[in-house]
């Protein structure tokens, strides 16, 4: 007798519907609401019940078994107001790629102070050493105001 092995196309699940949910994390899900509220209220008492936090960073400490907040560890997150701006949410995947080179010490003298400079020049308003005579706010400055302005926010905007 011959015997034929032939494969077929199987219909329904190998698994008939079972799952094994053991390998499904569930977790801090032991328990009942009130169960984890006695479990939070009181934690000497059930010490083998850890808390699992998942990445989450506690926004105090606790000192002599009592929580303290600390308005420094809690999370603020600041977002501009985007009334009356003209950009979108959404770049199209067809937008050109913007190549820009490394911006050098030559093009922050160029943005900043070369205008001034030629019209200083071109008006006779240097001094002998190359000094201008009249000095614009940038100039006046000294070198740790302009450290502090340089890391304000929005600076590198010109």
């Amino acid at each position: 007798m011959l015997n034929i092995i032939t494969r077929g196309i199987c219909t329904s699940a190998t698994v008939a519907g079972k799952h094994n949910f053991r390998k499904f994390l569930l977790y801090n899900k032991r328990g009942t609401r009130i169960f984890k509220k006695l479990r939070a209220g009181n934690p000497e008492l059930y010490p083998d019940m850890p808390i699992d936090k998942r990445g989450v960073r506690d926004t105090g400490v606790t000192r002599n078994g009592k929580y303290y907040e600390i308005a420094e560890k809690i999370p603020e997150l600041i977002v501009p107001s985007l009334e009356g701006c003209k950009l979108l949410p959404y770049v199209s995947y067809r937008a050109p790629d913007v190549i820009q080179s490394e911006f050098t010490s030559q093009d922050l003298f160029n943005a900043v102070y070369a205008q001034k400079v030629i019209d200083d020049f071109k008006s006779g308003n240097l001094n002998e050493d190359g000094s201008p005579k009249e000095c614009s706010e940038e100039e006046k400055l000294n070198p740790d105001e302009a450290w502090i302005k340089a890391r304000k926010t929005g600076s590198d905007m010109f």
